[in-house]
């Protein structure tokens, strides 16, 4: 994956945030694309950011629902007859204490941060694997994959959940001797719109945590005080990939605090909470 021109990319959440500015980045590396969100004002608006792309479809896709996946799949190689670099993106958050966290919650986070990861792996690496050329699959995690701050449990088990998919297809690609290469992007906070994720909550999930919002508004005051732009993230990820790197971990400051739960576990004493994301 060293030369990205000519080659299909596939995003999800391509509407906003990282999803974007890898379309953006990926139009700019020459690269054929297509789209999906289930927001599609939101995609217009990122399409709108490509004029120089001819080569681009859209779709209204919904990663929680395997036939929506299914479908991007099928459209993908109906138009392109490959995908070479697939983003599966899209993600979605809640924040509040564990013991009061709703089970519409649990289940339109791990549907859609997991369960959509699982879709897109399984719509698309049989094809990949079939069409017999050198592709990578990017799944977005996130720092909240590796350690486990306080109010975030819902969001911590589907990242925590990602990484660990990504680890094992990652060597189960390796005993295939497939030419598919695997990345799991772990970034910390960044200022995109996942703190405003009940923009896109459906109704049927709309049962929230009743001690939510504290925790919710000092995760967004985290993330609007974050240093990266979801550009800088774009491009690291693209970079990653190019140089065939496992894992993407976009702010190294967050290493330390990986470090620490590691030793935690090895040394089996209590975790500590490294993140200070402290709503009180």
């Amino acid at each position: 994956m060293q030369d990205l021109a000519n080659k299909v990319a596939v995003i999800t959440g391509a509407a906003s945030g990282f999803g974007r500015e890898l379309a953006v980045q990926c139009a700019g590396a020459g690269m054929k694309l297509v789209l999906a969100d289930r927001d599609q004002e939101g995609l217009g608006a990122t399409l709108a950011l490509l004029p120089g792309a001819t080569d681009v479809i859209t779709a209204i896709c919904d990663v929680s629902k395997p036939c929506d996946v299914d479908n991007l799949a099928e459209a993908t190689y109906a138009r392109f007859g490959a995908a070479h670099l697939l983003f599966n993106n899209a993600g979605v958050a809640v924040s509040g204490p564990t013991w009061t966290t709703t089970l519409d919650e649990w289940k339109w986070v791990l549907d859609v941060n997991l369960m959509g990861v699982v879709h897109g792996i399984r719509s698309f690496v049989p094809r990949m694997l079939a069409q017999g050329q050198p592709a990578h699959i990017v799944n977005t995690a996130s720092a909240a994959g590796l350690v486990s701050p306080p109010g975030s449990s819902v969001y911590c088990v589907s990242k925590h959940g990602v990484v660990t998919l990504s680890e094992c297809l990652h060597h189960e690609l390796q005993l295939e001797g497939a030419p598919i290469g695997v990345s799991v992007l772990c970034p910390a906070f960044v200022p995109t719109g996942i703190g405003h994720s009940e923009r896109n909550r459906p109704a049927e999930f709309a049962d929230a945590n009743p001690l939510g919002e504290v925790y919710a508004e000092a995760m967004r005051k985290a993330i609007a005080a974050g240093k990266l732009t979801a550009a800088d993230v774009a491009r690291i990820t693209l970079e990653g990939v190019q140089a065939g790197r496992f894992y993407i971990i976009t702010h190294p400051t967050i290493k330390k605090a990986i470090e620490i739960r590691m030793q935690d576990i090895l040394e089996e004493r209590l975790p500590t909470n490294t993140l200070r994301v402290n709503p009180r």
